[in-house]
């Protein structure tokens, strides 16, 4: 008896795999308390690793607390979805609204998406496994997940991982990226204050939108809905209740349970294996590709336009929604501290948004049969 309760102790059985596991849990908990790298994604997921990787607790089995979330939860795209319709509650479009351009900015920073799906399609991934790995660069945590669940569920963890690691990250990622691609003039380049848009156009756009793209794309009808219906509640000003359970219970409840599930997927079994650190490399060559895109795409709309754009907002068509328009309002008032970017940054961060969305749609359209 003796013998077996020692047998079934945790200190016992745990591996060095386990024990460098849960100092990379640590790792990402440090960084969302110490440094506040976007505590809402690395608090739970940091945690989710250390639990995940403590010997013979059985969270993630099937009948663990965890591995119940994240079958009703993750695999059954439930709370990607519900998380998308919280995003849409707290998104303002107007900025994209009044200066449409801007969209062709946010679409522009995708180009980086087809381009890494190449690079792994040449490391041996399939194409499914290669559309997904793509599609971190969308730096949308949902839309990451979502395509994952469809395109190649067995990678879902770790897919899920990389992108929302390197979503909180964006601050220490996008920095050197933009200053290798502007100047400090182009930094330094104050824009117009937007014109006012009106309560009927904020109403009249989820709508025109949902109608436009799930005729175009369906498969991409699940996220757009709930974004847009999230987004609806928010500027209808009717239904404040909604607008406010979407925005803050149903948002912070379903991201919990994302993060903590999508951080218990990262076993030492499965973390540690070159084809897991290979997708790290790969999700970090995502987003320095669809930054590096993005601000090249708002050099080349200044060559025909005549009211330029400064370049950060290349950066903020990353569609971390408001984290990568921060650091372009960030990096314009070091440049210049009368520079305010941050609502001009937001139509490109939330044009990035529906066209990652789009995109994910085309690539389930023509991969899921």
């Amino acid at each position: 008896m003796i013998r077996e309760f020692i047998s079934q102790i945790g200190f016992v059985n745990i591996t060095p795999g386990e024990i460098l596991m849960v100092l990379i849990g640590g790792c990402f908990i440090f960084l969302a308390i110490k440094k506040e790298f976007e505590p809402f994604l690395l608090l739970p997921i940091g945690f989710g690793i250390v639990l995940t990787n403590l010997p013979l607790a059985g969270l993630m089995e099937e009948d663990g607390i965890l591995g119940i979330i994240f079958k009703y939860g993750v695999e059954w795209e439930i709370l990607p979805l519900l998380i998308f319709m919280g995003v849409g509650a707290l998104t303002d479009f107007g900025p994209l609204i009044a200066n449409p351009k801007t969209f062709i900015i946010g679409a522009g920073a995708q180009v980086g998406i087809p381009v890494v799906m190449l690079i792994a399609l040449f490391f041996g991934f399939s194409l499914n496994e290669a559309s997904s790995i793509g599609l971190i660069g969308t730096a949308d945590g949902p839309i990451i997940i979502y395509a994952a669940s469809k395109l190649a569920p067995q990678m879902i963890g770790i897919i899920g991982l990389v992108g929302y690691s390197y979503m909180a990250l964006i601050p220490l990622i996008q920095p050197p990226i933009i200053r290798l691609l502007t100047t400090h003039d182009e930094r330094a380049m104050t824009m117009k204050q937007l014109r006012p848009v009106s309560r009927e156009e904020k109403i009249f756009f989820p709508i025109l939108t949902s109608l436009i793209i799930i005729l175009f794309v369906p498969k991409a009808a699940a996220i757009i809905s709930m974004l847009m219906i999230g987004n609806l509640f928010r500027e209808a000003g009717v239904v404040q209740r909604l607008a406010n359970s979407a925005s803050n219970e149903i948002l912070n409840v379903s991201t919990i349970f994302l993060g903590l599930t999508v951080g218990a997927t990262m076993s030492a079994d499965v973390f540690l294996r070159p084809t897991t650190l290979l997708i790290f490399l790969l999700g970090l060559v995502c987003f320095a590709f669809c930054t590096a895109t993005g601000i090249l795409t708002a050099k080349i709309l200044n060559l025909f336009c005549k009211e330029k754009v400064n370049p950060l907002l290349g950066s903020a068509g990353v569609s971390a929604v408001p984290m990568a328009a921060r650091v372009a309002q960030l990096m314009g008032q070091k440049a210049n501290r009368k520079n305010f970017l941050l609502m001009h940054a937001m139509g490109p961060n939330v044009s990035g948004v529906v066209a990652s969305s789009v995109i994910m749609g085309i690539f389930i359209t023509i991969l899921v049969t």
